[in-house]
C-alpha cells in the first residue's frame, strides 16, 4: 500500500493557509508547504506568507528555506519535501501539504522525473540567444518545430518556459508535452487525497483585491526596493513573483504606482485562473464549496476524513504487537 498523504491546495487567496492551521490542529499535524514563492527568505509580502501568528499556531516546513539567489526546481522541493514528511511522521505527527504550485504537489506525489532534466550550459546558451534582436521570436520559432504542442500553450514572448520547453527536448530527447504525457502515466509515489476551495470566480477576485490592498499597506514597495538592490543576484525564479516586477516599474518611473497595483490585480486573477486550471485536470482533487464563513465546518470535515482514512490505512497494516490504537497514539 502506498503512504497515504492529504494536501489542501487551489488558487491563490482563496484561503489555503487558513484552512489548513484549522485541520493541522484538529488533527495534530504539520504543514508542508508546496509553494514555490514562500520557500525564499526576504519575500514574505511578495510570497504571502504565514503570518508570524500563523507560523506559531501549526509548525510549518519550507518557509524561508533558501534566499532568492539560490537555484531551486521542482526537483529539490521533491527531495526536502519527502526529507520533511519523514520527520514529521517519525516524530508521529501527520505531514498536511499547503500551496498552490501544482508542479511542486504533483513532483512530490508522483513520479515525475521531467524537473530534473536541467542543463545549465544549454539553458546559458539559450538565453543568449534571447537576448538577440528578435532572439525570442526565433527561440519560439524552434520550439514550434520541435514541440508544436507546448508551443501553442506559450506566448512567443514568453522567454523562460519557451526556453525550458527547449531545454527539457535537447535533454532528454522528447518534446515537453511527450514528456508530461509519460508523467501523468507514471505511477505516483503516494496515495494523495487533494481538497481545494471552491469560490465564485467574482467573490475570489474580490479577495485577490483585498490581498493586494493588504500586501501594500504590509510594505510591499519597502521589500521590493530591499530585493532590487539585490536584483543582479536574485534568481530568475525568486524574480517571477507577482508584484516585484510592476512594482520596480512603479519605483522607476514607468508607470504610476495606481497602475502598479492594478497589474498585480490583475496578474494575480491570470495566476488564479492557471492554477484552477492545474487542479481543475487533476481527479484527486475534492473542491469544496464555501461562501468564506464555514472554515471550521470544512476543516472539521477533512480532519475527520483524514482520521478515518489513517484508522483504515493502519487497520490493514501489520504492526506485530503494538495495537491499532497505540500506533493512533490514543
Amino acid at each position: 500500500m502506498k503512504p497515504v498523504l492529504f494536501a489542501i491546495c487551489g488558487p491563490t487567496a482563496s484561503g489555503k493557509t487558513d484552512l489548513a492551521i484549522r485541520v493541522a490542529q484538529k488533527i495534530g499535524a504539520e504543514i508542508v508547504s508546496c509553494d514555490s514563492m514562500q520557500l525564499y527568505t526576504g519575500m514574505d509580502i511578495l510570497s504571502a506568507k504565514p503570518s508570524p501568528q500563523e507560523l506559531t499556531a501549526v509548525r510549518h516546513h519550507l518557509i524561508g528555506i533558501c534566499p532568492p539567489t539560490t537555484k531551486y526546481n521542482a526537483s529539490k522541493f521533491r527531495e526536502d519535501a519527502e526529507r520533511a514528511i519523514q520527520d514529521i511522521r517519525q516524530r508521529g505527527k501527520t505531514p498536511l501539504l499547503c500551496g498552490g504550485t501544482g508542479l511542486y504537489i504533483d513532483a512530490l506525489t508522483k513520479g515525475i522525473r521531467m524537473s530534473e532534466a536541467a542543463d545549465e550550459e544549454m539553458r546559458a546558451r539559450l538565453k543568449a540567444l534571447a537576448a538577440q534582436e528578435n532572439g525570442a521570436q526565433k527561440l519560439y520559432e524552434m520550439l514550434k518545430k520541435v514541440d508544436p504542442r507546448s508551443a501553442e500553450k506559450y506566448a512567443p514572448n514568453d522567454t523562460r518556459r519557451v526556453i525550458r520547453s527547449l531545454e527539457i527536448y535537447y535533454q532528454t530527447g522528447k518534446p515537453r508535452s511527450v514528456q508530461e504525457d509519460i508523467d501523468r502515466e507514471t505511477e505516483d509515489s503516494y496515495d494523495a487525497r487533494l481538497f481545494a476551495l471552491k469560490w465564485e470566480r467574482e467573490k475570489l477576485y474580490e479577495r485577490i483585491n483585498l490581498r493586494v490592498e493588504g500586501m501594500l499597506k504590509a510594505g510591499l514597495t519597502r521589500e521590493v526596493e530591499r530585493l532590487e538592490r539585490a536584483e543582479e543576484s536574485v534568481q530568475e525564479t525568486a524574480m517571477q513573483a507577482i508584484g516585484f516586477k510592476e512594482t520596480k516599474q512603479a519605483l522607476d518611473g514607468e508607470i504610476s504606482f495606481e497602475d502598479a497595483v492594478e497589474l498585480i490585480k490583475t496578474h494575480t486573477r491570470h495566476l488564479a485562473k492557471r492554477q484552477e486550471t492545474w487542479f481543475r485536470r487533476d481527479k484527486r482533487v475534492m473542491w469544496l464549496p464555501t461562501d468564506g464563513t464555514n472554515f471550521d465546518e470544512l476543516s472539521e470535515q477533512i480532519a475527520k476524513t483524514i482520521r478515518d482514512t489513517q484508522k483504515e490505512f493502519l487497520s490493514q497494516t501489520d504492526f506485530g504487537n503494538t495495537s491499532l490504537e497505540d500506533k493512533l497514539g490514543k
